[in-house]
């Protein structure tokens, strides 16, 4: 949001909503949105300065979430990553929250298909390379696009939430939860 602002783009939304519609997108669909709002094309090199200020940020402040690596050392049932970033933010992502080890081989982008949430794709495509069909997988989302997306595909969903987004998760069909440690629970 800072970066849009300092080429004139001015947000009618706050802070949190802005996290809401674009958390799960994809980059290009929020890139037209701030064209949009500027009324013309992006600087040159607006985007490729975007991604370098966003991990730079997430190299100061990603934490993992409270409860993930007992979770995974835990459990039983086959996991992956399904997202809508490139390759190289998932395992910066899960490098720096000591994650990747978890998921090395099991790392599906949308990149891979060109389809990205709240398309079904994603879910589709890496269900499919783990050899499961969609009503035999789980969806764990933390984003509206994201529920919606695993709802399209046929995904049972739950939405790991917060006070800020519980209450569109579960409109969007997700079973919502708080804590890692509710979620084994309720993968049963």
């Amino acid at each position: 949001m800072e970066m849009a602002q300092s080429i004139g783009v001015k947000f009618d939304m706050p802070n949190e909503e802005v996290i809401k519609k674009f958390s799960g997108v994809s980059l290009k669909y929020t890139m037209g949105f701030i064209e949009k709002k500027l009324g013309s094309a992006l600087p040159e090199e607006f985007e490729k300065e975007f991604r370098i200020q966003t991990f730079d940020a997430f190299k100061k402040e990603l934490k993992p979430i409270d409860g993930i690596h007992s979770l995974l050392n835990g459990l039983k049932q086959k996991y992956c990553v399904a997202s809508s970033g490139p390759h190289e933010k998932i395992r910066l992502n899960l490098a720096l929250t000591n994650l990747l080890d978890k998921f090395e081989g099991r790392i599906f982008s949308s990149y891979d298909i060109n389809s990205w949430k709240p398309e079904p794709g994603i879910f589709l495509y890496a269900a499919e390379k783990m050899g499961f069909k969609p009503d035999e997988c789980v969806v764990v989302e933390d984003s509206i696009s994201g529920v919606i997306a695993a709802r399209e595909g046929g995904f049972y969903v739950l939405g790991f939430a917060n006070r800020n987004t519980s209450e569109q998760l579960e409109k969007e069909g997700a079973r919502v939860f708080f804590s890692m440690d509710y979620l084994p629970g309720l993968l049963g």
